[in-house]
């Protein structure tokens, strides 16, 4: 799928983008995946399953997952939750050695700008974490 705007959804394995997550609803243009396109400047391309251990990184490194936000209609995320995060956040983490497992089919091929596709599927999820 693509449209005006948008990068066409390929995955860094070179299929077609899958979903990410819809509960919570992810992705920069909030459809569930990891799509791209000129005006995401962060990138939000990685498809990754949330640990305690990211979600404490990202906080530090300022920007806060977990804790709702009501007035944007995002409930905070939990571990176990998928979220599409920076590319560059995402090698942040793996250079801190708590990077999350990603789901490759849900991350956008645009990922590979900044992260390795060595480093991505050193980190890939199992095929059943797709839900």
């Amino acid at each position: 799928m693509s449209a005006p705007g948008r990068d066409p959804d390929v995955n860094v394995v070179g299929g077609e983008l899958l979903p990410c997550s819809t509960a919570p609803l992810t992705g920069f243009f909030r459809d569930g995946c990891c799509s791209t396109g000129p005006e995401d400047l962060g990138s939000h391309t990685v498809c990754a399953v949330m640990t305690e251990e990211f979600l404490v990184f990202s906080r530090a490194a300022g920007n806060d997952l977990s804790t709702p936000r009501p007035e944007w209609g995002f409930e905070g995320l939990r571990p176990g939750d998928r979220w599409c995060v920076c590319a560059s956040r995402w090698l942040e983490a793996d250079e801190a050695g708590v990077a999350p497992p990603v789901l490759l089919g849900a991350t956008h091929v645009r990922a590979l700008e900044a992260v390795s596709i060595e480093a991505l599927t050193a980190k890939a999820a199992a095929p059943d974490a797709i839900a």
